[in-house]
């Protein structure tokens, strides 16, 4: 009840146009975080297209995500910079501390694990963000020390 009272405020800031999808799509995602199976069909009720056109839109954009995110939204840069100071080495050990492999949650919803075109923060190389906080020059050392806890279920 309370998603549906949710979807309707977002929907009430649009018209139900067909070209409104990407911005009705965005809108809901920053509602919920993600892109629940219920308000995509929703969605494609309210613009008046099929369900499948809804989800073909949504999946040919990255920004879009089908599952919540963890509390702990970690995203790895892999700009030409930090690709070439360590990123993938440290993706590699974020996935092993963490338990779960790029674009997967852990099962508690904790964390989240995704990689990025780039932060922006090249002259930090390498770095990763989370929740929105820039972390600089990482190591895997670094990873190690800061998500370690992650491994043994501890919050960081």
């Amino acid at each position: 009840m309370e998603d549906t009272r949710r979807l309707e405020a977002v929907f009430a800031s649009f018209e139900g146009r067909q070209d409104e999808l990407i911005a009705i799509l965005q809108r809901v995602q920053a509602e919920f975080g993600y892109l629940p199976s219920e308000a995509m069909r929703r969605i494609a009720r309210f613009v008046g297209v099929p369900e499948s056109s809804v989800y073909a839109v949504a999946t040919f954009y990255t920004q879009f995500r089908f599952t919540p995110i963890g509390r702990n939204h970690i995203m790895v840069c892999r700009g030409t910079s930090c690709h070439v100071r360590g990123a993938p080495r440290i993706l590699e050990v974020l996935e092993k501390q963490l338990g779960i492999r790029e674009g997967e949650t852990t099962p508690d919803r904790e964390y989240s694990l995704e990689t990025v075109a780039c932060i922006g923060a090249c002259g930090l190389s390498p770095c990763i963000m989370v929740n929105k906080r820039v972390e600089a020059r990482m190591s895997p050392r670094k990873v190690a020390q800061r998500f370690g806890k992650a491994a043994q279920g501890e919050r960081t």
